[in-house]
């Protein structure tokens, strides 16, 4: 090499002319591309390529893989909706049991709804439950049963002591409304393996929708496509069928030349991702006329199986309604539907149609712990027995808690963000377990203080996905679930 090539070089290729400094570099740096290349195949390098969702237009429903290997495939919610007391259901506390009609030391003196009462004592006798010995209240005897199978997070808090924008951070990560639900995050990132049915179904409560409506299981932000369809046991899917005026040749004659113009118009402009996800709306309607009404359809099941839901209650309307939405819910699972959302209880309504017991909660909890507890147990070992929970995570929840003292002039319980109680079993979870305890008397969580973002990370985790990975860009920012914040509750993992 002439003197003046050598004097262009820049020091680091002057050090590479040396014969052992070009061999040692290489070596190094053949090593650093087979390391870069074992841990891409392994999904452990993460990339900015590796961070986006690839969705086909045509197909956006088609199952994807996630970040790693997951737990479980799909996922059932029990959604109590108008915050049921925990101290009513799972979370025991003698001490409040020995404080009963006396002032909470230090308590506030006004609540949500107005001034504070007294401390008052669990409105339930608690029993100690299944080999775990875990103590359970009477509200829910058959849910009771199964506390072996279940793992209880008992140290949830909400940003939000107000019904509508807690419904919001539990189903979306966020009090405002516009953000994505968390089953349209989940059918976003994997799709489903039935495509003929919705990836994602809500089944609102026979008493009505809850107080945050379809912000529970809209698509916020993200494709319209990943959106929840709302329908139940006696709600069918609105606007599914022609109407009965409509001869069925004429509806299938009409839908095969919308078919044909939409076709054609799609190789003109096949860069139109709009026309294509819609003829895919169309074509997964046209599917649904004849799948949704076949599962919809509970004739089929056997007696015994709608005598242990409780489906066959001539006395209680409501909860036979609830139990054939439950039996619904399983049904869904077992066609392989991702994301199933199934409402106890609507909207505010003094506590009559949900679990908003401000005023008679004993009263109230009694009808209402009847209308749940049957069909939400039976609900469990259904699927259990089907083996459907080893690859399904079921989920009850609610927005947040009540507080440990009655309302001033009241028989019930005010809004508690402060701590409350989630139970989930099934695909990875661990059994008979309780994590995070609240203080004595159950006003406000104080060891392994969890959020409503460590719960979404978990359910996330055990379906394969990366909380911190999973993101859509919106507005220039790179939105999550999660936010900017969450943890995975490891220690009720299998």
């Amino acid at each position: 090499m002439n003197e003046q090539a050598s004097s262009n070089l820049t020091h680091a290729g002057r050090h590479l002319l040396s014969r052992r400094n070009f061999f040692g570099q290489t070596g190094s740096a053949l090593s650093a591309a087979a390391l870069t290349q074992l841990l891409s195949q392994q999904q452990l390098l993460a990339s900015e390529d590796a961070l986006k969702i690839r969705i086909n237009p045509s197909n956006p429903h088609a199952p994807r893989q996630p970040h790693a290997v997951a737990k479980g495939k799909n996922v059932l919610v029990v959604f109590c909706a108008g915050a049921c007391s925990q101290l009513e259901t799972w979370d025991y506390k003698p001490e409040l049991i020995k404080q009963d009609g006396k002032p909470l030391p230090g308590g506030p003196s006004v609540t949500f709804q107005g001034p504070a009462g007294n401390l008052a004592r669990p409105q339930y006798r608690f029993r100690p439950r299944g080999e775990c010995g875990k103590m359970v209240s009477d509200m829910v005897p058959h849910l009771g049963e199964l506390v072996d199978d279940f793992a209880f997070v008992h140290t949830l808090t909400s940003k939000s002591n107000t019904h509508g924008p807690a419904e919001n951070f539990l189903s979306t990560g966020f009090v405002q409304d516009g953000f994505p639900s968390i089953g349209a995050w989940l059918t976003y990132a994997l799709g489903t393996e039935n495509q003929e049915l919705p990836a994602f179904v809500a089944i609102p409560d026979p008493r009505g929708v809850p107080q945050a409506s379809v912000n529970n299981w809209g698509p916020g932000f993200l494709p319209a496509v990943f959106q929840g369809t709302p329908f139940s046991s006696s709600q069918p899917i609105q606007n599914l069928l022609p109407p009965a005026s409509v001869p069925q040749n004429a509806d299938v004659a009409a839908r095969d030349l919308l078919r044909l113009i939409n076709g054609e118009h799609l190789k003109q402009n096949p860069a139109d991702s709009d026309l294509a996800a819609r003829i895919a709306s169309y074509e997964l309607a046209a599917k649904m006329q004849l799948s949704v009404p076949e599962i919809s359809d509970l004739s089929t099941e056997p007696d015994h199986v709608l005598k242990m839901y409780g489906a066959d209650d001539t006395k209680d309307e409501l909860k036979a309604g609830f139990a054939r939405n439950c039996i619904l819910g399983r049904r869904l699972i077992e066609k392989g539907v991702r994301f199933v959302q199934l409402f106890n209880g609507a909207y505010a309504s003094g506590g009559r149609l949900n679990w908003d017991g401000h005023q008679k909660l004993r009263e109230q909890y009694d009808g209402h712990g009847r209308i749940m507890d049957q069909p939400t147990a039976a609900l469990i070992r259904d699927m259990k027995q089907r083996g459907l929970l080893e690859d399904t995570l079921v989920v009850w929840c609610t927005e947040f808690g009540r507080m440990p003292m009655f309302q001033k002039g009241a028989q019930g319980r005010d809004h508690n963000p402060n701590g409350f109680t989630a139970v989930l079993t099934g695909a990875g979870v661990k059994r008979g377990v309780s994590y995070g305890t609240t203080d004595e008397l159950g006003f406000k969580a104080v060891e392994n203080v969890s959020s409503v973002h460590d719960l979404n990370a978990t359910i996330l985790h055990l379906l394969g996905l990366d909380h911190q990975r999973l993101t859509f860009r919106h507005n220039g920012i790179d939105r999550r679930l999660t936010d900017v914040h969450g943890q995975v509750i490891r220690e009720i993992l299998a």
